[in-house]
């Protein structure tokens, strides 16, 4: 069964679900509850695409608000990256074998650009180790507040079709 299959199969309060653990801004869930049937899978990251694309800034602020925030203290740190849900975790597979040092850094980071844009510091992590996530930060920190948030924004897009393709493996797991 395809993405668009599964979704399309689920209630309305499922949908819901599954779009929010997606994407938290609620406009892009309504507006792609509404898309739905979708004809298939490219149909579905398509119009995910388009409808992200119109989104405000609260809608977008709204999403990243959905994301775990990085613990102001160290131990914290330790403790989001050693316990993130599934979802997250693969995500953040790189930030779960960092050094003290690194996470350190990464809580620095995280610290400093939370104080710069007013929001939490958005990154498509698949892939990442925490050195690669802490420098792409640092080198962030230098944007505008515009366009970091079309920066994060994208970075928040991307994040959203890994979880919408995750969405097969989810529903057809035992």
């Amino acid at each position: 069964m395809s993405v668009a299959a599964t979704l399309d199969a689920m209630t309305e309060p499922e949908a819901r679900a599954a779009l929010t653990g997606c994407c938290g801004a609620s406009a892009w869930v309504t507006a792609m509850l509404a898309s739905r049937p979708f004809v298939d899978d490219d149909a579905l990251y398509a119009r995910a695409a388009q409808v992200w694309a119109g989104m405000e800034r609260a809608d977008i602020l709204e999403a990243f608000d959905h994301h775990p925030r990085i613990g102001a203290d160290i131990q914290a740190l330790r403790e989001k990256f050693a316990s993130t849900a599934a979802t997250a975790a693969s995500e953040q597979a790189g930030a779960q074998r960092a050094t003290e040092a690194e996470l350190e850094r990464l809580r620095a980071g995280n610290v400093n650009y939370e104080a710069c844009y007013g929001h939490i510091f958005i990154v498509c992590a698949t892939g990442k180790s925490a050195a690669q996530m802490a420098e792409i930060l640092e080198s962030r920190l230098r944007n505008s507040p515009d366009a970091e948030l079309r920066i994060a924004a994208a970075e928040q897009a991307k994040i959203t079709r890994l979880r919408l393709q995750a969405l097969l493996t989810r529903e057809t797991l035992p």
